[in-house]
């Protein structure tokens, strides 16, 4: 197995966080799974012996439980080393760990009798059964990581390649009109003019040569402002943003270009074809670690609106979904609301501070 670096440079082990509790509560399942086929097999506990089954199901837990908590314990240790080397550390230490109860449980029966947990075979026959099925189980579980591990790569390179698109998807008559709205202040309003071509060079300058895949939320916020900053040039009053971002840490880690292809849609599709324009409502919650930011823009009339397709629309809401689910996987969500009056696009994410994060506080 070759070690896999993540998109960050550094290097990822494919084990997963055993520390985490999706994981302890897909070990309990498996673990009573793996104790129901071991029952079935078993000849004399056939026809329903729930006692022999809570007793395989308890020796087994416990070293599901102990394993999944080394695991833990070690992963920081594991994350420094190869695959290779990770895996094989990995299987010596489930193996150690079932001689360790193997023997505790047979010294446990022959102290007590046979009868106690029911261990009707010899010292060596009980250590090679449990050797062979840990062996089994371990390496058929690590190779699953393994593959698991492969497939999130190659979303995350996936996402990478989304990234670079969305990098290299600033509209050419968003360029045009913004060289055109320049034009138009340099001898009425030079200043206003010079700041507007610094703003568009900043907007260019994140966008285009960005290559995290990850942003803190002050970085998104000032992409966005800056993007809001060329179309208000063009705009004028007829588009208006309230903001009510405060529940969301500067720091919150979001995947690279979230805000900005959201805030161009909202514009293009809602704000532009109405006459008089419109307000994009930008609001925030949190609720513990979840965090939530919903963008809300007017729609308008059938009779303003144009005959036009939305394919734009449904691709910048399926990349950024897409995107939100390798970050962050179920726990980060996009959704949509549409009515005759407004569109309503809510994403919610975890509270993951970005690392290397230094607040400058530019916004």
């Amino acid at each position: 197995m070759a070690q896999i670096k993540n998109p960050n440079g550094k290097s990822d082990t494919f084990l997963p966080d055993f520390c985490h509790i999706r994981i302890v509560f897909s070990v309990i399942i498996i673990s009573e799974l793996l104790a129901f086929v071991l029952t079935l097999a078993t000849p004399s506990a056939r026809g329903g012996d729930w006692g022999y089954l809570s007793m395989v199901s308890m020796y087994i837990l416990w070293i599901s439980l102990t394993s999944t908590a080394v695991l833990c314990w070690t992963r920081p240790l594991l994350a420094k080393l190869n695959d290779n080397a990770a895996s094989l550390t990995a299987f010596c230490l489930l193996l150690a760990i079932t001689a360790f109860f193997s023997e505790l449980a047979y010294q446990v029966s022959h102290h007590f009798g046979e009868d106690a947990l029911r261990i009707n075979m010899s010292h060596a026959e009980f250590f090679s059964r449990n050797f062979a099925i840990c062996a089994i189980v371990s390496l058929l579980t690590l190779r699953h990581f393994y593959l698991q591990h492969q497939l999130k790569r190659n979303i995350e390179a996936e996402n990478q390649y989304r990234l670079q698109a969305l990098q290299a998807r600033i509209r050419p008559h968003f360029l045009f009109n913004s060289l055109n709205t320049i034009a138009s202040l340099i001898r009425r309003q030079p200043q206003r003019a010079e700041d507007a071509v610094e703003d568009l060079a900043d907007l260019f300058r994140h966008t285009l040569n960005n290559v995290e895949a990850r942003l803190p939320f002050s970085t998104e916020m000032e992409i966005a402002c800056r993007y809001l900053d060329m179309e208000q040039l063009r705009l004028g009053e007829r588009l208006k943003v309230e903001w009510d971002i405060d529940a969301i840490p500067k720091d919150a880690a979001l995947p690279a270009l979230t805000l900005q292809p959201l805030l161009e849609n909202a514009i293009c599709h809602g704000i532009e074809p109405i006459s008089q324009g419109g307000t994009i409502l930008v609001n925030s919650q949190r609720k513990g670690d979840n965090l939530t930011l919903t963008i809300i823009n007017p729609l308008p009339s059938p009779d303003q609106e144009p005959q036009r397709k939305r394919q734009g629309l449904h691709i910048a809401l399926d990349n950024t979904k897409q995107r939100l689910l390798a970050h962050f996987e179920e726990d980060g969500k996009l959704s949509t609301q549409e009515d005759d009056k407004q569109f309503k696009v809510e994403l919610r994410f975890p509270y993951q501070p970005q690392q290397n994060y230094e607040d400058t506080d530019r916004r």
